[in-house]
């Protein structure tokens, strides 16, 4: 991956946060084995260069507002222009067309208009902001890789590009599909705290325990509910797993009540006897010493420094990287020469 920065200010992320090593905590998770180009594309020799990478590229990813590329003289045309087979994914907040398409937002409006928001919290109060950012992550980054290998894929077939047109207020939205289909089919409509899989039911919430920590019960179905029961030693009907909201909160208020009695992790202890759907709830800085994570490699260090930082594998990658996050424009020249750039041209290019 080459990530073409403004060589004025460069990614703000590289220096927001704590640091460890050159960069900050949050960028070196998300920019390792990329490289870094800076371009200044406001500049005629710094547009040129772009569109000679695009000449020779697959994919193209931006995010920035609709028009802005065109403004700028590197837009979807002129990219078609230098390379007719390449891919531009382009990911904005409500799209590239509609009343929007201009509008700045960040995740938190996105999920708000794409009704994710909402689905969030406790039942007759206010919507509760998730922990991670939906629409970015999901709705942007992962609609995005999946639109770009389909579009390599048929470009396979047809030998065209494609233009992507990525609005992370869909791709949320997207993941609402199945309560919208049940809506369209005369069920009431959704909201927090109500639903079979966001707080409506006693036998799939999260359970506050006797040391102020928190266990998820997921027992849906009645041999999970009956297992559930044997585990905490309550006599337990599968007829509960069904019954009105205003009896849920009186079965919500008695498993809880139980579950208050023990600790979390002797709870998860008593929960790993039985085949029941229930798991601790984790703290982020408990993930890398869980038994289920380390075992399995989800977390290694990018180097063998004092500083080198903590990653997170991918879930279909091998636990490992070729090298860290890159400094502002640290690679400029090496990418420049791949892409066939004489000395003298990137000499003018970097100053150098």
């Amino acid at each position: 991956v080459v990530k073409i920065e403004d060589p004025r200010l460069g990614d703000y992320l590289r220096h927001l946060g704590p640091p460890r090593g050159r960069f900050s905590g949050r960028f070196n998770a998300v920019n390792r084995d990329k490289r870094s180009v800076a371009l200044d594309l406001k500049a005629g020799p710094g547009r040129e260069a772009f569109l000679r990478l695009v000449a020779r590229a697959d994919v193209v990813i931006e995010s920035f507002r609709p028009g802005v590329l065109d403004k700028l003289g590197v837009g979807y045309q002129a990219m078609v222009a230098a390379n007719p087979r390449i891919i531009v994914a382009s990911i904005s907040g409500y799209g590239q067309s509609g009343p929007y398409r201009e509008r700045a937002g960040h995740d938190l409006n996105y999920i708000a208009l794409a009704g994710v928001l909402a689905m969030g919290g406790d039942r007759g109060g206010r919507p509760q902001m998730p922990g991670i950012q939906i629409a970015d992550l999901a709705g942007g980054g992962l609609w995005g890789a999946t639109g770009v290998i389909a579009a390599l894929f048929g470009r396979e077939r047809t030998g065209e590009g494609a233009h992507l047109d990525i609005s992370m207020t869909e791709g949320a939205l997207a993941l609402l599909a199945p309560e919208i289909g049940n809506l369209d089919a005369g069920g009431k409509p959704p909201t927090r705290g109500e639903e079979t899989l966001n707080g409506g039911l006693a036998c799939y919430s999260v359970y506050r325990t006797k040391d102020d920590r928190y266990v998820s019960v997921g027992a849906l179905e009645p041999k999970f509910w009956l297992a559930f029961n044997a585990a905490i030693g309550r006599k337990g009907d599968i007829g509960e797993v069904a019954m009105p909201a205003e009896k849920q909160e009186a079965l919500r208020a008695e498993i809880q009540a139980i579950l208050a009695q023990k600790t979390r992790d002797e709870w998860a202890a008593i929960f790993a006897e039985h085949d029941c759907c229930c798991e601790a709830v984790l703290e982020v800085a408990e993930l890398a010493a869980h038994p289920l994570h380390r075992e399995r490699g989800v977390m290694f260090r990018n180097g063998t420094g004092d500083d080198a930082p903590l990653c997170v594998k991918t879930p279909v990658g091998a636990a490992r990287a070729s090298r860290g996050a890159p400094d502002l424009g640290e690679h400029t020249a090496e990418v420049l020469a791949e892409y066939g750039f004489s000395a003298s041209e990137i000499a003018a290019l970097t100053g150098g």
